[in-house]
């Protein structure tokens, strides 16, 4: 299936402010950009890119005092199928972890595993290892939190979305990611485009958050917040928590005045045959652009 992403972000700015953009579709996915995946701002001012420590690609910009402007629009082949299951997959033992992946193992910012140490071995120590631990956690999460944005706040931890059981997706995420780590899983935190494909259309549009246990050498992508297979989950970026992959840093002030984000299928383009002197065909497609 095809899936157009994008996004409209407007900032007032007071003064020239140092800013960072993690925006851009993540390099795992860079065989499934049919367009080009380029961040534009307005006014035009110089934009360049550095991939940090996690893989993610960050956009770098000064903007000028006044409004600021940052779009895009992207086409992306995604699988026609949901998320990948695997009922089977096993837990690895600390002791055969790659290095890289024993950070996700460690309290960060918004996942205070200490803290939960005691509580996840109470409610999951008893469940078999392996992925049906992790699905019994993301079916804990997802049955005692209640959403809610009104209850949305950026220092919410962990540990207060456990005590107060209301929180947005950051939040069921957060809990999820800390109760796996507890229990010796690894688990990063995700975030990225999930349009409502083929589920019940659930407006307004917004940039998503789910997780990533490293299960049978290998990262698999559970979502605390939905808890069933999604299709067209697109990725933009990895980190220990939400601290490590904030859609935009500013040095500075910078006010947000707009946001706009889409993620929907798009029908397959159009395609023309013509028989060459052989009799064989030749196909040529095309795609429009579509700007948000």
């Amino acid at each position: 299936m095809l899936i157009r992403v994008g996004f409209d972000i407007q900032f007032q700015v007071p003064s020239e402010v140092a800013m960072v953009a993690l925006l851009s579709v993540h390099s795992s996915r860079a065989q499934d950009l049919l367009e080009a995946d380029q961040l534009k701002a307005e006014p035009a001012v110089p934009v360049t890119q550095y991939t940090d420590w996690f893989g993610n690609r960050c956009s770098r910009l000064v903007a000028p005092a006044g409004l600021l402007r940052l779009t895009n629009s992207t086409l992306v082949r995604c699988p026609d199928e949901p998320d990948e299951v695997n009922a089977a997959a096993r837990e690895v033992a600390v002791r055969d972890l790659p290095d890289d992946v024993l950070v996700y193992l460690l309290n960060s910012r918004y996942c205070e595993v200490d803290r939960l140490s005691k509580i996840a071995l109470e409610l999951f120590g008893q469940a078999a290892p392996g992925w049906g631990r992790v699905q019994a956690i993301c079916d804990w999460v997802h049955d005692k939190v209640e959403f809610n944005y009104q209850h949305a706040r950026p220092t919410k931890t962990a540990l207060d979305v456990y005590t107060e059981r209301v929180g947005v997706c950051r939040d069921y995420q957060h809990l999820a990611i800390t109760f796996c780590r507890a229990l010796n899983i690894p688990a990063r935190y995700a975030t990225g485009y999930l349009g409502d494909i083929r589920v019940p259309l659930r407006l307004p549009m917004d940039f998503s958050a789910w997780f990533e246990v490293y299960l049978d050498d290998r990262w698999w992508t559970f979502d605390a917040r939905n808890n069933t297979p999604r299709f067209a989950r697109i990725l933009m970026a990895t980190g220990r928590d939400a601290s490590d992959v904030a859609l935009t840093t500013s040095f500075g002030r910078a006010d947000l005045v707009h946001f706009f984000v889409v993620s929907e299928e798009e029908s397959e383009p159009l395609q023309s045959v013509q028989n060459d002197t052989t009799g064989d065909a030749n196909r040529d497609s095309t795609a429009a652009l579509n700007v948000p």
